[in-house]
């Protein structure tokens, strides 16, 4: 497998909306070994989650780990096509990062329970329900795929930070 490059903040391509994929480009091996690659590039990167944008492709792609507390031996899932469903009004802020921000963390508000429905990897329809953090992992990857950055999410910058404040001042905060 490959490491793909990370696009930083300020690349086009993180502000552009994504190509929808039919089933028989999913199962493409050229595809497929894309999957492959965001996959290793995720772990590469100690990220939990990246979408295609972030690693110069426009297709609507994301992969993540999707536990509570995802560990290093979380296992990937690939996500193509994803809608993201709110589940009532509940919002909460919460610290995010990225790996095209690298640095940086801030709160954003997001939808604490969420319906996310995609296909997988095999091009099966997939529906999951997801609350707290992988919710927000969902929301914050589907959002590159619509040229979002989770800057644009923040209703206040005064919770920007870069990494080393925030682990010495926020990290303990519990969120």
């Amino acid at each position: 497998m490959s490491i793909l490059k990370v696009a930083r903040m300020g690349n086009p391509v993180l502000r552009e909306r994504t190509r929808a994929l039919d089933k028989s480009d999913i199962r493409n091996p050229a595809v497929q070994k894309f999957m492959d690659d965001m996959i290793d590039t995720m772990y590469e990167y100690h990220g939990v989650g990246l979408a295609a944008p972030q690693v110069h492709e426009n297709l609507a792609i994301f992969v993540a780990m999707l536990d509570e507390e995802p560990a290093e031996d979380s296992e990937a899932t690939v996500f193509v096509n994803p809608v993201i469903v709110p589940v009532g009004d509940a919002i909460v802020d919460g610290w995010e990062g990225c790996l095209s921000i690298p640095d940086i963390r801030g709160r954003v508000p997001r939808h604490v329970e969420i319906r996310l429905k995609a296909l997988d990897r095999q091009g099966k329809a997939v529906e999951l329900p997801l609350t707290h953090f992988p919710a927000r992992v969902a929301q914050h990857e589907t959002d590159h795929l619509n040229g979002v950055l989770f800057l644009d999410r923040m209703t206040a910058m005064k919770s920007l930070t870069f990494i080393d404040e925030y682990t010495r001042y926020h990290a303990k905060d519990g969120d």
